[in-house]
């Protein structure tokens, strides 16, 4: 978020002593938004206000006009390095980062302006095509995973983070933001709390606070508290984040928390070294594979009723955790012969 988009509070105006509750505003205005929500939201910007440059356009007061003709060159426009334009999902969410940024600015944006909502319908149509879900990462696959990783320093921290993650059901950045207690870092997203049966984890996420419970495992190699208890001990960290970056050398655990872009590259290389859906050519088998595959493949795995998942993943509705239920097996229900055919 820019500054100037946040609460400033000038001595010479005479409200000096307000200063510092300027400085508190804009720390909260600056929370609102996850990390990664406001970075996309600066490059929507970015690129819309680039866009209007090469053309001599303003791009404030935001024009309907100007918009649909955006929205056009955005859907026909082929990325570097892509194959084939923009989804027309991608156009809408660019253009709901856009509506965000123009609320900043003290403008609204009319979405059901006939020049915006008829060019969307039409790139909806043209270039709509069902949602790419990443690949669940089912229990026994994990297990896989995790048997892949040795015992340095490294390799106990990632499989704590793979065990945790996928146990907790957890986004990728509430994995690295969870601190070994509370209100220890300013930047965290919850910590854990270590009880007799488990970890009760405490995270902040897209619909407020929840807390997960982890239990322990039925074998010490695939227990994600015991991994867990043990990367704490030997990673000697007892404040801070729990996962960090590690030294060149391996040998030392630094004091930096690690990036949400780590949970990605350790799920991938780890998939595919485990033969993960090994029927598929590995570039295929590589964009299958992100974060969500654990938080999808705990979905999908739970033996438990709906509403235990629901909660324990932090949907607001049961709908968002049917969509992270996905089975290989899909004709295990075949309701045609249920019918009766």
């Amino acid at each position: 978020m820019d500054d100037e988009l946040l609460p400033e509070i000038a001595a010479d105006n005479g409200l000096a002593h307000l200063r510092g509750l300027a400085d508190k505003a804009r720390d909260y205005a600056r929370g609102a938004r996850a990390d990664n929500t406001r970075r996309a939201y600066a490059a929507d910007w970015r690129h819309y206000a680039a866009w209007c440059a090469r053309r001599g356009l303003d791009p404030l007061p935001p024009e309907p006009q100007t918009i649909g003709l955006y929205l056009a060159d955005l859907a026909s426009e082929t990325p570097p390095g892509a194959r084939r334009s923009r989804s027309a999902a991608t156009v809408d969410r660019r253009l709901a980062g856009l509506g965000w940024n123009f609320r900043q600015r003290g403008f609204t944006l009319d979405r059901t302006d006939r020049h915006i909502r008829e060019v969307l319908a039409g790139i909806r149509r043209a270039h709509g095509r069902p949602p790419e879900a990443k690949e669940a990462l089912l229990g026994a696959d994990v297990a896989a995973m995790a048997a892949l990783l040795g015992h340095d320093l490294r390799d106990l921290r990632d499989r704590a983070l793979l065990l945790v993650g996928f146990a907790g059901g957890l986004r990728r950045s509430e994995i690295v933001g969870l601190d070994h207690g509370r209100d220890e870092t300013p930047e965290a997203s919850g910590w854990i709390e270590p009880l007799d049966a488990g970890l009760l984890l405490h995270v902040r996420g897209k619909t407020g606070w929840r807390e997960v419970e982890v239990g322990r495992g039925s074998a010490d190699a695939t227990c994600p508290v015991a991994a867990l208890e043990t990367w704490l001990l030997l990673g000697r960290i007892a404040h801070g984040p729990v996962f960090r970056r590690v030294s060149r050398d391996g040998k030392r655990v630094l004091t930096d928390r690690l990036s949400d872009k780590h949970v990605v590259r350790l799920v991938q290389r780890l998939a595919l070294a485990a033969g993960v859906r090994g029927d598929l050519p590995e570039g295929r088998r590589r964009r299958l594979f992100a974060g969500h595959s654990l938080r999808a493949g705990l979905a999908t795995s739970a033996e438990a009723e709906e509403r235990t998942v629901q909660r324990h993943l932090g949907h607001a509705t049961a709908e968002m955790t049917r969509r992270y239920q996905r089975r290989r097996d899909r004709f295990r229900i075949n309701l045609t012969r249920a019918a009766g055919l």
